[in-house]
């Protein structure tokens, strides 16, 4: 076990270093613009760019350098100094695939590598941020309370989440819950998740959907208890997100497991309702039958308890579902853009 860290005063000043691991991601890249706007620049990014256009989300930043991640857990390996150092390491890169089926690609590739990526950091004193997930809850029925410490009574629906929720726990029991931070992202939404393909948000796809057919697509409910398009989640728009990561990064008592969402569950049709309002569409909704292969792991009802965050000192507003939504539709879905842009 290494020692404890320095105290976390002023980590993202203009001085500071950082290394983001899925820096050109959804989050990762939102992540690095508001670090841009703080004065860091001293920015490492790793990532896997392949074919995708992933690589857009890194033309309007700022950064010092950028890794292939193979590249990065070589070094860590091998040539660990010649990383050199940095205040803080957000590890936020992983396979974020639900239904991903290659179980043993997803524990090398989320466990395995943020395994020794965690152990680097800290062995070097830096900050580590991970992104855990929601997706350890699994259909909720044990609760997503993030100050239950017995997180292995929970039961992830996918491989995804049971390569998160096995970190989570080897965290535990190494005792690194003392000095690092895991998140545990709801659903979190906004730009720059354009090359994320069907792993988009529903925003992002219904937005394309409207702009075709005039008409948006939403699944039909399986349970009783709720209507169709009224299954809810706990929308979180990224801008939100991010700010309550850089909070839990900076916070001199943050440390364990915090759920990362906006503390109020929504439905498919508030959705669906906001974005026609923000373009200024009729409404205009067919429900239609849920493939075979969601249906068994399908989570009905999510909704992130945030008082763990609150008692750290988080103290913003969240952004309501109806302003991320526009905010998104109108200043970055219409006219092309991303973060920075």
């Amino acid at each position: 076990m290494s020692k404890k860290i320095a105290p976390r005063k002023n980590v993202f000043d203009e001085t500071a270093r950082v290394l983001v691991t899925g820096g050109a991601g959804f989050i990762g890249s939102a992540l690095i613009h508001r670090l841009n706007q703080r004065g860091v620049e001293q920015i490492v990014v790793a990532d896997v760019l392949g074919s995708d256009e992933k690589w857009k989300n890194l033309v309007p930043l700022k950064l010092e350098d950028y890794l292939e991640a193979p590249d990065l857990a070589n070094r860590i390996e091998n040539k660990p100094e010649s990383l050199g150092r940095f205040n803080a390491v957000f590890h936020l890169g992983a396979c974020s695939a639900t239904t991903e089926k290659n179980a043993s690609y997803l524990m090398e590739n989320n466990f395995g590598f943020t395994r020794n990526l965690c152990r680097w950091a800290l062995d070097n004193r830096a900050r580590f941020i991970y992104a855990s997930s929601a997706a350890t809850y699994g259909d909720g029925t044990r609760g997503m309370d993030d100050q239950d410490p017995a997180i292995e009574r929970l039961r992830p629906l996918n491989a995804y989440g049971y390569s998160k929720q096995l970190f989570d726990l080897h965290a535990r029991q190494a005792g690194y819950f003392e000095e690092i931070v895991g998140l545990k992202y709801f659903n979190v939404f906004g730009p720059n998740e354009y090359h994320k393909a069907e792993m988009r948000s529903l925003v992002c796809k219904a937005y394309d959907q409207i702009l075709e057919t005039g008409t948006l697509k939403l699944f039909k409910s399986y349970r009783p208890e709720y209507p169709d398009g009224g299954q809810m989640r706990d929308f979180v728009y990224v801008k939100d997100a991010v700010e309550m990561t850089l909070h839990l990064a900076e916070s001199e008592t943050a440390t364990g497991l915090y759920n990362i969402g906006g503390g109020v569950a929504r439905t498919w049709l508030d959705v669906a309702h906001a974005l026609f309002g923000a373009l200024d569409r009729p409404v205009n909704i067919t429900f239609i039958e849920m493939p075979d292969n969601l249906r068994n792991q399908y989570q009905y009802y999510t909704c992130a308890d945030i008082s763990k965050l609150r008692a750290t000192g988080y103290s913003q507003p969240t952004t309501t579902l109806e302003d991320s939504i526009r905010d998104y539709a109108v200043n970055y879905l219409v006219p092309g853009k991303r973060l920075g842009e």
